[in-house]
Parts: structure tokens; C-alpha cells; sequence
């Protein structure tokens, strides 16, 4: 008995406990905020989510599609346009008009119908118009081409724009870590001379020469944080991406390769490649095709027109009767403007024009590109120079602060060299990350002046 009282006993407070655990565990778990997981970023993939989320490339999408809506537009201008056409009048009373026939009967001839109900299905067909129609459509086609070379030209500007807002975040995040340790090589170097201090080795004027030299790294680690944190606004802007998703960027500097073809070579091969002059050329054909289309303005079209017509009363039918009858007419027309004032010699000389002007843009755009493709390669080539300069810089600065500071401690140098060491040291780790991000940034522009 008292065994079991003594179970029944202890069930009942580990249920109670279970059931003080889980109310008191649930503000708790509520408290909680459920963390975003980190979103890992190639620069492929960075590029990809920035397509799908530019409201750019939707609007060069959309006028695409408008492109295209109109070379339908143009070609049912060739197709027979069928209308139907159904009205209906009310007339005053008139007086009725009528013949005596020879067998002595009164034939009425003109009725009195107030009431007047037509109907007609009509079908035009203008079949020749000197060739302006099939111009037209032509035009719109190689408009609709270019505007579809203006999407894939929007798509190549914006991966450069993602391309150098990803390096910006990379080279912002760089400089931020050799701030940080900047600040902890001068932390320790300043723990250092206060302990020289404690043993009267150094005046006071080196601890405040450092604690200054503290303070002002201090500072630019705070303006090199703001300037990640502003790089990163705008890569997120680009992405479709909140603030509060931890991104990592697992692209690092490093030094791009070079191209040493000949400028010759690469000016044809981005002439062939780069969507934009590819909806330039478009567009110069489109501008040839409306110029052919002027010149057929002034001469003679044709047109077929035919329909029939279901009335009461039929106005085609002798005597007019109040009875629903069909009829039909099938006819050829023929319009020449033989005088417009001028107009069509006026639209032909403004298409001519035209052309001409798409012309010289065209040829000025194949001589600003093959200028941006050599300028892109110097700025490619300097780039990786200045890398490699940068390199036997942070080689040089980082061996000459470690011969001053192991002169320092043997008591040798001041803490002034020291601390000299120490700031060239850090202008070489950052003219180092520039130089590194300028190489990038120069070969995204390449590759974009390539067609790439």
C-alpha cells in the first residue's frame, strides 16, 4: 500500500515538473528569433540572381515584346480585313409612288418604309502597293531583332554593374581586416611601450605617439566599415537580397589574366559579339527598310473590294420592297497620288537622311570601340604590374618591421621607427588590396568592351 502511494506520489510531481518545464520553456523558445541561414555567393551566381531580379531587364523585356507585337501589326496590314456592318434608320412618312400596268392593277413603286434595316459583310484586300507594306514589315522585324539585342546588351551591362559591386563588397571586407590588424599589431606595440614605460626605458611622449597613431586607425577602420557596409547595400539592392541575410562571398582578389591578342583581332571579334552593335546594325537596316517604304509613296496601290449586303428594303433592288434581300458587288480600285505638295519627296529625303546618320553612328561606334579595347588592355596590363609592385611592397614593409622590431626590443631603434614600420607596413597591405581590386574591376571592363 504504501508502495503504491509512494509511486502514485512520485508520478505526480514528474508530471508537475514536465508541466512547469514546458511553460516555463515556452517564452523562452518564443524569444528565439529563427536565424536566416548564410547565403554563399559566387560572382556566376550573383550574377544569375540579379538578372532574375531586374526590373531593367523586365522593361527591355516588355519592349521586346512590343517590338514584336508590331510586325504583326505589320504584316496584317498584307491580309484581307473582313468587317461586318449592321445599322438601322428611321425616315419620315413620304408619299407612296406607283404605275397603272396594262391589266388595269396599280403597282406600287416606291413605298412608304419608315423603317430601314441594312446589314453588310465587306472584305478589302490591297494587294499592290509598290512594295511600301512589305518594307514596313521588313522594318519592324529588324526593329524587333535590335530591341531583342538591347535585352541581351542590358544583361551583359548589368553583370559588369554586379561584377564590380561584388569585388566593391570583397575589397571593402579586405580593407576592413587589414584595418583590424593594423589596430591589433599597434595594440600589442602599445602594450609594449607602456611596459617599457613602467621600466623607465621610454619616455611618456612614445606611449601618446602611439595612442595616437591608435586613434587614427581607430577612425579609418570606422570609414572602411562604412564604406563595406555601403558597397554591400548596393550588392543587396542588385541581388533582391535584406539586410538581414548573412552573405558570404567566397570569390577572392587575385590577379586576372591577361589577353595579349592583337587589337585588330579583338576589335572584329567584339564587333561580332557585342549585342549592342549588333542592334545597331539592326536598326540600320530597319532605318534602310523605312527609306524603301518612302519611296514607294508615291506610287500606285490596288486594292480588291467586295461584300455582301442583307436589307429591308434592299436600296439595290427595283422596286424597293419591305422584305429582307441579298445582294453582293465585287469591284478593283486603283489610287495614285499623282500631288501630295511634296509630301512623299519630303518623307524620302528625311528617310535618306536617316540612314546616313544610323551610318556615321555606326562607324563611330567601331572606332570608340576599338579605342575602349585598347584602353581596357593598358588599364589590364598596369593593373597587374601594380599587383606585383604591391606585392614586393607588403614583402619589403613586412621584413623591414620585423628587423625594427626585433631593434626595438634589443633597445636599439626608438618607438618612433618602430611605429614608421608599422604605418608603411599597413599603406602596403592596402595599396596591395587596391591594386588587387583594380585588376579585377579592370578585367570585368575588358571582358565587357569584349563582348564577353
Amino acid at each position: 500500500m504504501f508502495a503504491r502511494w509512494q509511486r502514485t506520489r512520485e508520478t505526480t510531481i514528474a508530471g508537475a515538473l514536465a508541466v512547469v518545464t514546458m511553460i516555463g520553456g515556452r517564452p523562452a523558445a518564443a524569444q528565439e528569433a529563427p536565424q536566416e541561414r548564410t547565403l554563399r555567393l559566387t560572382l556566376n551566381d550573383a550574377v544569375e540572381r540579379a538578372i532574375e531580379h531586374s526590373y531593367t531587364l523586365r522593361e527591355l523585356d516588355a519592349r521586346r515584346a512590343e517590338a514584336e507585337a508590331n510586325v504583326g501589326v505589320a504584316r496584317a496590314a498584307d491580309l484581307p480585313q473582313v468587317t461586318a456592318q449592321a445599322s438601322y434608320m428611321r425616315t419620315n412618312h413620304v408619299d407612296e409612288f406607283g404605275l397603272q400596268t396594262p391589266d388595269g392593277l396599280f403597282r406600287i413603286v416606291y413605298p412608304d418604309i419608315p423603317d430601314n434595316y441594312t446589314s453588310r459583310l465587306d472584305v478589302q484586300w490591297p494587294f499592290f502597293d509598290g512594295g511600301r507594306r512589305r518594307a514596313t514589315r521588313e522594318s519592324a522585324r529588324a526593329e524587333a531583332a535590335a530591341t531583342g539585342r538591347d535585352e541581351a546588351d542590358g544583361r551583359a551591362t548589368l553583370r559588369l554593374q554586379v561584377v564590380n559591386a561584388y569585388w566593391a563588397v570583397v575589397t571593402g571586407r579586405e580593407t576592413v581586416t587589414v584595418r583590424e590588424r593594423a589596430l591589433e599589431r599597434l595594440g600589442a606595440q602599445l602594450r609594449d611601450i607602456k611596459a617599457q614605460l613602467d621600466a623607465g626605458l621610454v619616455p611618456p611622449s612614445d606611449v601618446l605617439s602611439v595612442e595616437a597613431q591608435e586613434s587614427a586607425q581607430q577612425a579609418a577602420l570606422i570609414e572602411a566599415e562604412a564604406e563595406r557596409d555601403t558597397s554591400e547595400l548596393l550588392l543587396r539592392e542588385l541581388l533582391g537580397l535584406s539586410v538581414e541575410t548573412p552573405l558570404e562571398l567566397v570569390e577572392f582578389l587575385r590577379v586576372p589574366p591577361t589577353t595579349e591578342a592583337p587589337l585588330t583581332d579583338l576589335a572584329k571579334d567584339a564587333a561580332a559579339s557585342r549585342a549592342d552593335r549588333q542592334a545597331l546594325v539592326q536598326r540600320v537596316e530597319s532605318v534602310r527598310l523605312r527609306a524603301r517604304a518612302a519611296d514607294a509613296g508615291d506610287r500606285p496601290s490596288m486594292a480588291l473590294v467586295g461584300g455582301v449586303d442583307y436589307a429591308r428594303p434592299n436600296a439595290r433592288l427595283f422596286p424597293r420592297r419591305e422584305d429582307w434581300n441579298s445582294s453582293w458587288d465585287i469591284s478593283a480600285r486603283v489610287t495614285w497620288p499623282l500631288f501630295d505638295g511634296g509630301r512623299a519627296k519630303a518623307d524620302t529625303a528625311a528617310a535618306r537622311a536617316a540612314v546616313t546618320s544610323a551610318e556615321a553612328r555606326l562607324d563611330e561606334y567601331d572606332r570608340q570601340l576599338r579605342i575602349e579595347i585598347g584602353r581596357r588592355q593598358l588599364e589590364l596590363r598596369a593593373a597587374r604590374a601594380s599587383v606585383q609592385a604591391a606585392e614586393d611592397g607588403v614583402k619589403s614593409a613586412a621584413e623591414a618591421r620585423r628587423v625594427l622590431n626585433e631593434r626595438f626590443t634589443a633597445g636599439v631603434a626608438t618607438s618612433t621607427d618602430l611605429l614608421d614600420a608599422q604605418v608603411e607596413l599597413l599603406q602596403a597591405e592596402l595599396t596591395r588590396t587596391a591594386a588587387l581590386a583594380n585588376a579585377q574591376l579592370a578585367a570585368a571592363a575588358l571582358d565587357r568592351a569584349l563582348g564577353k
